[in-house]
């Protein structure tokens, strides 16, 4: 946008706030509490560092918090239809054949035991076990831009075993325990059959998993997933390799780095060595894909400048993929980390005060437009 003008640029922002405010009304039934949902956009975008529901409603001019958090409240509408309006909405403008799917999830710090799916456990968000939600999200990355486009809050055993606890926070009945590899492999099919275009899928160690792995194969879609130093890796042929990922990786050769770029970053490229090791050529039929030819499953290990300290992926690709490419879709995964960042700073995605099923996910879909509302502004 540096070649638009301030007047431009204001037309921008109000044409697609009007628009994106005239498009979820019908989601939110009466006419009033649409009116709410639009003002609670418009605080969300305002200025205030917290987005309470007394700091919205100030921005809004009302007497209390009522109207806004008549927007997160226990009736049960479809938080779900308000997520694919975000998503179909985000993907109308950012939309490229060779997109990333990035998978990652994010704390949500709370006090008290009494918000749905909150209990100790750890989270990259404070780099440590504390008192918290977690939420799984979904990113749509392409050099046009990203927004997130699907989330879903981790119900721990504690929440989803308990009836008592399940009632007080509305969780609805066909809600139950699903680990996080799970969820996300419900939001890539959520993903693929609502026709979204993306060619990579790329995630950190915890969705490096087998149930992953099987669901992007199936679909016919590349992927570059974080995997443990411990994570056993083979393959066959003339040149055999057999061991952990960090026995492999230890033994590589100086010829076997090459330095890349996984993007650029606020200081500039974001360099590391890479190696990569073509562990198996596989055909299309041999797993289930539905794009024809011959596909390679690989190691894919970077290594620091700073420390040395080395990463793990396991990748899946067409054969012959040049290494740039994996390199490129790993590097995609920042992506989420400045949403998350953004969103959380500017957007109030945790700012969250309700403590239902439905109020988290209908507060963090909103958030969510708002992101992708200046995602679109970015691009255009």
């Amino acid at each position: 946008m540096s070649g638009a003008s301030i007047g431009q640029t204001l037309g921008l922002w109000s044409g697609e706030l009007c628009t994106i405010q005239a498009r979820i009304q019908c989601l939110f039934g009466h006419a009033s509490v649409a009116a709410s949902a639009a003002a609670f956009l418009d605080g969300l975008l305002g200025p205030e560092r917290r987005k309470t529901g007394w700091m919205r409603a100030e921005a809004a001019g009302d007497p209390g918090p009522w109207r806004q958090q008549a927007v997160l409240g226990r009736s049960r509408r479809d938080a779900d239809a308000l997520r694919d309006l975000v998503r179909d909405y985000a993907l109308a403008t950012l939309a490229v054949p060779d997109a990333v799917l990035v998978v990652d999830e994010t704390g949500f710090l709370k006090q008290g035991t009494s918000s749905c799916g909150v209990q100790r456990q750890y989270t990259g968000s404070a780099g440590k076990i504390t008192n918290c939600q977690i939420g799984v999200f979904a990113a749509y990355v392409s050099d046009r831009g990203h927004a997130f486009i699907d989330r879903r809050l981790y119900l721990p055993r504690s929440w989803a075993d308990q009836p008592d606890r399940r009632r007080a926070a509305h969780v609805p009945d066909d809600v139950h325990f699903a680990t996080k590899p799970a969820i996300a492999v419900a939001m890539i099919e959520r993903a693929l059959k609502a026709g979204v275009s993306f060619a990579w899928v790329a995630a950190d160690s915890i969705y490096g998993v087998g149930e992953v792995e099987t669901a992007l194969r199936r679909a016919g879609k590349g992927y570059v997933l974080g995997v443990a130093g411990t994570r056993p890796f083979w393959s066959w042929g003339e040149a055999p390799v057999a061991g952990t990922a960090e026995e492999i990786a230890r033994g590589l050769p100086a010829s076997a780095w090459v330095r890349l770029s996984a993007g650029d970053g606020t200081k500039g490229p974001r360099l590391y060595d890479w190696a990569y090791l073509e562990l198996a050529d596989l055909e299309a039929e041999e797993v289930g894909c539905p794009e024809p030819g011959t596909w390679t499953r690989g190691l894919l290990v970077r290594r620091s400048l700073s420390d040395a300290s080395l990463a793990y992926f396991t990748s899946w690709c067409p054969a012959g993929t040049p290494l740039e490419v994996l390199v490129g879709a790993e590097g995609r995964r920042w992506a989420i980390e400045d949403a998350f960042e953004t969103a959380k700073t500017e957007l109030g995605l945790d700012h969250n005060e309700t403590r239902s099923w439905h109020g988290w996910h209908r507060h963090v879909s909103l958030v969510m437009l708002a992101f992708a509302m200046l995602a679109v502004i970015r691009h255009r």
